[in-house]
């Protein structure tokens, strides 16, 4: 592979987010350059462990995207982009190839990528801005970057809104990073993904820690089904990085035994972000209920001894 893939911010990771470099040694290609955290979780604001994580990996985006060539917006959500004061900075001089601002947008995004573009100025910041959404472009040196029409960010219909992915095809060699699609829940995705039948996936899997709740049963089952199709294809990726919303359940692994046991079967891999980058695999988010938990014993530890 001459691709070099670093994932920084994921939940696997200890925060929210995709954040994807790719380096194609013509191109450096930073996709969703964000992270972030859950206001709430259990009734309880972000740990101190957390906040830590969140600025160790924004120092992390931060530093990459300096020398990065193309930036990639696969939508509007706020862990998948710099949007904080002063980050406008981050985009000047750079091209960027980012969601349609205006077209199949849901209202609150597009309130947020007018702040970004206008209000923050990156309109005029940045050397090129492209709306990509299911275009195709050619580069340089057989670098070919195939974007999706929108597809639903999960179910189809939800009030959530569109994002796209972004095939990077490199000689031949294809790295499919499917943002937000959640499993896929949705067949849109679904056929795009095994349609363009990239070598490596990294995607979002499905919210199954909102099952019952935020989200019907029946639509984690179809994500956790369609990923399965996925993984049992003959043609589907030989690593599937699936992460994300996934990664929010503390038992996500018991969910998806059955889909890594089938990609197994054809020498497919299933793995977590952080697995993929070698590092030990924190859920803090979901892991919060148990931090605070030990941060008060210790407290009280130390006021009785």
């Amino acid at each position: 592979m001459r691709a070099k893939i670093k994932l920084i911010g994921f939940d696997s990771m200890g925060t929210r987010g995709m954040a994807t470099v790719i380096d194609t040694g013509t191109y450096k290609i930073f996709i969703d350059p964000g992270v972030s955290f859950a206001p709430r979780r259990y009734g309880l604001p972000p740990h101190p462990v957390e906040l830590e994580r969140l600025e160790k990996h924004l120092a992390i985006i931060r530093d990459e995207i300096i020398d990065s060539d193309i930036i990639i917006i696969s939508h509007y959500h706020r862990d998948h982009y710099l949007y904080r004061d002063g980050e406008e900075e981050f985009y000047k001089g750079k091209i960027l190839y980012i969601k349609h601002p205006e077209q199949m947008i849901n209202h609150s995004q597009k309130i947020r990528a007018y702040v970004l573009l206008k209000k923050m100025g990156v309109l005029d910041l940045a050397k090129k801005i492209v709306y990509c959404d299911g275009k195709t472009y050619s580069l340089e040196n057989g670098v070919r970057l195939v974007f999706s029409p929108p597809v639903p960010h999960g179910p189809d219909g939800t009030r959530l809104g569109w994002v796209i992915m972004t095939l990077v095809d490199i000689d031949g060699f294809r790295i499919l990073h499917a943002s937000d699609v959640q499993g896929p829940i949705s067949d849109v995705p679904l056929e795009w993904i095994l349609e363009k039948r990239p070598d490596i996936l990294i995607i979002s899997g499905p919210p199954t820690y909102f099952e019952g709740r935020k989200m019907k049963k029946e639509d984690v089952e179809k994500g956790l089904y369609n990923l399965m199709r996925i993984a049992g294809n003959s043609n589907g990726p030989k690593k599937i990085i699936v992460d994300h919303h996934l990664l929010r359940d503390l038992d996500y692994r018991d969910r998806i035994m059955d889909i890594i046991e089938v990609a197994a079967i054809r020498n497919a891999e299933v793995l977590t972000a952080a697995e993929f980058m070698g590092q030990p695999i924190e859920q803090l988010e979901a892991r919060r209920k148990e931090l605070w938990r030990e941060s008060r014993e210790a407290d009280n530890s130390d006021r009785t001894s």
